[in-house]
C-alpha cells in the first residue's frame, strides 16, 4: 500500500517515526514521510521518499496554521491508501480529505497532546486542539499511543479501541568501551542524565542540587534544552564544577557508549503537567538496553517498568534530597550481580522488534 506518514517536525530526530517507516517499508509498503523544513534542517538519507515543506513560521499560531494548509494541499493532489498521522497537529488535513480521497487513517498519539506543557496557561489554544480532538477521535478506527495510561484516558473519554506501542529502541547489546576512551574517571561513580529535551520541570535542577550529597561521583548531563543554562548557573552557585560535566547532544551510537559506562541513569520528570505525569521517557529504555540501573521519580508508567522488571530504584518524592537518597541507596548495591541479571532480562523483553508488531497487524487488517 502507498502510505503517507505526517509529522510536524523536520524528520531528522524523530526515532519513533523513523522506526515505524522502516518497519512498514520492510513489510512491503511504499512510504512517503512528510514534515517541515527549517533553516537548521540537516540532510536526510532514508530508504523511502521524504518531503519537507517550508512553513515560514517556527512556532505559534502561524506555524500551526501553515502546517495545516501545506499538508492539506500536499495531500489534495496525491493518492495514498493510508495516511498515518503522528500527533494531533497533523490529523485535521487528512481527516478533512478522507471522504473524497477514501484513504484509511491511522493515528499515532506520541503524547497526551492537549495536556502538553506548551499548552499550560494557554486556554484558547488548548480549547482549539480539544475541539479538534473531540470532533475527530470518535470517528477513528485505528488509534495507537505510547503507553497504557494515555490509552486508558482515550478509551474512557471516547470509547475507542486504542492500541499501545511503547517507544522502545531496537535491541542491541551494550557497547563495549572503556571509561578511559570516553575521558571518564575510573575511580568515581558515573551518574547520567541524558535527553534531547531537558526542559523546565523535568528534574534537571533537582539532580544538580542532589550532587551535593552524592560522594565520589561525576554527574554527566548529556543533551540540550531550556533548563541547561539554569542548571549550569546552579552548578556554579553550589560550587559543584568538579562533580558535574555538561555535554552537548551527540549521535545516538556515541551516546550509548556513555550510557553503558554509567553506574546509574536518571529519569527525573515531575508531575506538574499531566502529560509529564503520564510520560514513559525513551531514556528509560536506553538505560535498560545498556544494562545501566535506573533511579527514577515514581510516575505511573515509569513505576510500572521499574517494579515489573526490577531495574532500579524509585525516589520517595521529587526533591533533590529524595533523589540523592535513592542514588546513594542504589550505589550501595551497585556491584550486586542481580542488577545485571534483571537488566539483561528486561533488555531482551523490551524491544522495538516486539512493539512494532502492533503496527504491522493494523496494516495487515487494512490491507485485507
Amino acid at each position: 500500500m502507498k502510505v503517507a506518514v505526517l509529522v510536524s517536525n523536520d524528520l531528522v530526530h524523530d526515532q519513533r517515526v523513523s522506526k515505524v517507516c522502516e518497519a512498514l517499508r520492510a513489510d512491503g509498503h511504499q512510504i512517503t514521510l512528510i514534515g517541515r523544513k527549517t533553516s537548521q534542517s540537516l540532510p536526510l538519507d532514508r530508504p523511502y521518499r521524504t518531503r519537507r515543506m517550508a512553513l515560514g513560521f517556527s512556532r505559534g499560531a502561524g506555524f500551526y496554521a501553515m502546517l495545516q494548509i501545506r499538508l492539506f494541499f500536499y495531500l489534495l493532489f496525491r493518492r495514498f491508501d493510508v495516511v498515518h498521522c503522528n500527533d494531533l497537529d497533523t490529523l485535521l488535513p487528512a481527516f478533512l480529505l478522507r471522504p473524497f480521497k477514501r484513504w484509511t487513517l491511522v493515528y499515532d498519539s506520541h503524547e497526551y497532546f492537549t495536556e502538553a506543557a506548551g499548552l499550560t496557561g494557554r486556554t484558547f489554544q488548548k480549547n482549539v486542539w480539544l475541539a479538534v480532538e473531540r470532533w475527530i477521535f470518535p470517528r477513528l478506527k485505528y488509534v495507537v499511543t505510547v503507553n497504557q495510561s494515555i490509552a486508558d484516558i482515550y478509551k474512557e473519554r471516547y470509547k475507542a479501541d486504542v492500541k499501545v506501542v511503547r517507544n522502545i529502541p531496537r535491541f542491541a547489546p551494550p557497547p563495549k568501551v572503556s571509561r578511559a576512551d570516553l575521558n571518564l574517571p575510573e575511580n568515581k561513580h558515573i551518574i547520567l542524565l541524558q535527553g534531547a529535551y531537558i526542559d523546565h520541570d523535568r528534574g534537571c535542577l533537582e539532580a544538580v542540587e542532589a550532587m551535593q550529597w552524592v560522594d565520589h561521583a561525576l554527574f554527566l548531563i548529556i543533551g540540550s534544552g531550556q533548563e541547561i543554562p539554569a542548571a549550569k548557573e546552579l552548578c556554579q552557585k553550589l560550587g559543584l564544577q568538579d562533580r558535574i560535566r555538561f555535554m552537548d547532544k551527540m549521535p545516538f551510537d556515541t551516546l550509548r557508549q556513555y550510557t553503558a559506562a554509567a553506574d546509574v541513569g536518571l529519569s527525573v520528570d515531575k508531575p506538574l503537567h499531566l502529560n509529564y505525569k503520564l510520560s514513559l521517557p525513551n531514556k528509560l529504555f536506553d538505560y535498560i538496553h545498556c544494562h545501566t540501573p535506573v533511579v527514577a521519580t515514581p510516575l505511573p508508567e515509569i513505576r510500572r517498568i521499574v517494579e515489573t522488571y526490577h531495574v532500579g530504584m524509585l525516589t520517595k518524592g521529587y526533591t533533590a534530597q529524595d533523589l540523592a537518597d535513592a542514588i546513594n541507596k542504589l550505589l550501595e548495591s551497585r556491584n550486586d550481580s542481580t542488577w545485571e541479571t534483571h537488566l539483561a532480562h528486561a533488555a531482551q523483553a523490551l524491544t522495538w522488534e516486539k512493539e512494532q508488531q502492533v503496527f504491522l497487524e493494523i496494516y495487515n487488517q487494512i490491507g485485507r
